[in-house]
């Protein structure tokens, strides 16, 4: 079991900086980092646009128009790609990130949200929630519909596994996917789950970090076993985790301004404390500086990236 390092900060988060976002003062959504590009990409999810942030500078350095409705996203930097959930026009949008440019739509999905990329089968997987399915993208095409049995929450690949995982909230589920065969191979049960939408993986721990919209809590689940491990309460509808594998600390963002940190000590979660910010519902976090990213909708009137860093 991978341990915490012994010069890793064991205190709460301490603010670095506050940076203007462009924009109307309206919802963010998820994010993703390309940590090799040195970029956070935001879905600026209300505004319908992707607010690009180089993270060196913590300075903004484009905002890409034609995402209506943005919730997922994920840099894929072996296709030049940021693939948006535009949810306002039922498609993912894809930007190249050379030019910052929308180059591609695919259509033909209910209501996208969270997105996965199996990198050996190249393609992508992206949650179709009301659709109650996962959709199979390869090569800026929709290549098949994965039935769930139900709402589909946030879609993550488990490079240890080499399966998709799907979050089924209206079944209290863990859906396992075969990308190579593009079927369901497990059905994982989380009891004492309610409506489980947000989750991230401690793939080297094998962990995973399930959270519940309708209860405020925070499973731990062996992936080698599916058995939870234990509970945790956070903030009320939490939506967003995020999970620094370096320094073993996960951030979970609640809808209801809550900000909750662990530190992951072998398989057991240690609380860190939490933060209450307005709006605070979606946090990232960039493995090679440990930073917390945090944008919120208004503060003052207009929208704020909030940069916090863990205190030693």
């Amino acid at each position: 079991m991978p341990t915490v390092p012994t010069d890793a900060p064991r205190g709460a988060l301490r603010l670095v900086a506050d940076v203007p976002l462009p924009g109307p003062a309206n919802r963010f959504d998820y994010q993703s980092i390309d940590a090799a590009a040195r970029r956070l990409y935001i879905s600026h999810m209300n505004a319908g646009r992707v607010v690009v942030v180089d993270l060196d500078s913590s300075r903004v350095v484009a905002e890409v128009p034609g995402t209506p409705r943005a919730t997922g996203i994920l840099a894929v930097p072996a296709h030049h790609a940021v693939y948006v959930s535009a949810a306002g026009r039922h498609e993912v949008a894809v930007i190249d990130d050379r030019t910052l440019a929308v180059t591609a739509h695919v259509g033909g999905i209910d209501f996208p949200d969270g997105i996965a990329y199996a990198p050996t089968e190249d393609k992508l997987f992206v949650s179709d929630e009301s659709g109650e399915a996962d959709v199979v993208i390869e090569a800026r095409m929709k290549r098949s519909t994965i039935a769930l049995g139900g709402e589909a929450g946030n879609t993550h690949y488990d490079s240890v596994s080499r399966c998709i995982l799907v979050a089924v909230q209206t079944r209290d589920q863990l859906v396992a996917i075969d990308p190579a065969t593009e079927r369901i191979v497990a059905r994982y049960d989380l009891p004492g789950s309610n409506h489980p939408h947000g989750f991230t993986l401690d793939e080297a721990g094998r962990l995973a970090f399930i959270s519940s919209e309708e209860s405020g809590a925070l499973q731990v689940v062996d992936l080698r076993t599916m058995r939870v491990l234990a509970t945790h309460r956070v903030g009320d509808d939490p939506d967003v985790l995020a999970w620094d594998p370096v320094w073993r600390r996960l951030y979970v963002a609640s809808e209801s301004g809550v900000v909750s940190a662990f530190v992951a000590e072998g398989a057991e979660l240690r609380p860190l404390g939490e933060l209450r910010l307005p709006h605070a519902h979606t946090v990232a976090v960039d493995p090679r500086t440990h930073r917390v990213y945090l944008p919120l909708e208004s503060l003052g009137g207009r929208p704020v990236l909030r940069i916090l860093a863990p205190a030693p």
